[in-house]
């Protein structure tokens, strides 16, 4: 049983920023709003993509806002996305800085309308980290069917 504390409005509201930040790049990706995606992201951000759940190494590892923009525009080849976010949980949090994880089953519909989704034995994480009023995410991906 999880035990319950009281939270200031302070805490709610930086636990909040950083729910609502998963939410705007979900929302982003699934706009094809790479720009705006890509203005969520410190210049010197540090994204991570794992493509195979079980390997505990990254296949992809990003350094640089501008280093995300082929990523991005990659989601042009899909004819429609849809990232469904699951339970965000507060992993530490402090007055500059936060991490959290943040659970997401991203939909792609091709042209050819056959649809992709993540490999059901686990769900992509988006860890996001809050640093003051500037944010990073690092996003874990599984391969796509």
């Amino acid at each position: 049983m999880s035990k319950h504390v009281s939270v200031s409005p302070k805490e709610a509201g930086d636990r909040l920023a950083i729910r609502e930040l998963v939410e705007s790049s979900a929302h982003c990706a699934d706009r094809r709003d790479a720009k705006g995606q890509m203005a969520l992201f410190t210049a010197d951000t540090h994204f991570v993509v794992y493509m195979d759940a079980k390997d505990p190494k990254p296949s992809q590892e990003l350094n640089s806002r501008e280093a995300l923009a082929p990523v991005f525009a990659d989601l042009n080849k899909y004819a429609t996305t849809m990232h469904f976010l699951g339970q965000t949980t507060i992993l530490t949090l402090t007055d500059d800085r936060g991490t959290a994880e943040t659970y997401c089953m991203p939909h792609h519909l091709t042209h050819q309308r056959r649809e992709a989704t993540a490999h059901d034995r686990s769900s992509p994480l988006l860890r996001q980290i809050r640093e003051g009023r500037r944010c990073m995410a690092v996003c874990r991906a599984l391969a796509l069917c």
